[in-house]
């Protein structure tokens, strides 16, 4: 899992140490498997100190409460997604037919869902209820709508900026959600709905740039 979460606040103390941040990973690794097996409710920070092997007050030295703990799993979730994404951020990318680009997006996106289902699965159980999360997911989809903007603007220089911010935004709160709802469907109608997601970004993106 990524070393990168004690840069994030969701960390009651920042663990400088290759120890603190294993017993950080640790418990968020227990956590993550905790709320898919048996849901966010019913799971306490007792058992996850417990499970994870460290002292209840070394859980609480990092995360304040069962919150901050699915506040930084969401978080983690997200940087490792923006890391898959970042493949395509490159030069070389922006020379590809937009078809294959459109592709290789949106199949990045769905493998991330299938190699991570708690994602989706503890999302589910606490979003309304858990604030903290939606503001990660929120800061998210601004840091992904940024980046988007970029590597559009890497295939087409003939705009402002503020147009590529605008078509990385429909697709990020348009294609986005789409992908999402899939992933509480049948296999089949899922498969359907990424093929879907793929031909409505391929259309919008190519009234865009239409020369790539």
């Amino acid at each position: 899992m990524s070393d990168k979460l004690s840069s994030v606040s969701t960390i009651r103390r920042k663990p400088h140490q290759a120890r603190s941040q294993e017993r950080v990973n640790r418990i968020l690794d227990v956590a993550e498997a905790l709320f898919v097996a048996q849901g966010y409710a019913a799971t306490t920070t007792n058992e996850i100190a417990k499970q994870a092997q460290v002292p209840i007050g070394s859980l609480y030295q990092f995360f304040s409460d069962k919150k901050a703990i699915v506040q930084g799993l969401t978080v983690r979730y997200n940087q490792l997604f923006h890391e898959r994404l970042a493949l395509l951020n490159n030069a070389e990318l922006a020379k590809l037919p937009l078809s294959t680009y459109v592709e290789q997006l949106i199949d990045i996106t769905s493998q991330f869902f299938d190699d991570y289902p708690g994602y989706y699965a503890i999302f589910m159980e606490v979003q309304g209820d858990v604030p903290e999360v939606q503001e990660a997911e929120d800061n998210a989809d601004t840091k992904l709508i940024t980046d988007l903007a970029t590597t559009l603007a890497q295939r087409d220089t003939g705009k402002d900026a503020v147009d590529y911010e605008i078509v990385a935004f429909v697709l990020v709160k348009a294609i986005g959600p789409l992908l999402w709802i899939s992933l509480g469907q049948e296999q089949e109608f899922q498969q359907r709905l990424i093929l879907e997601a793929k031909r409505l970004a391929l259309s919008y993106l190519q009234s865009y740039l239409p020369s790539s």
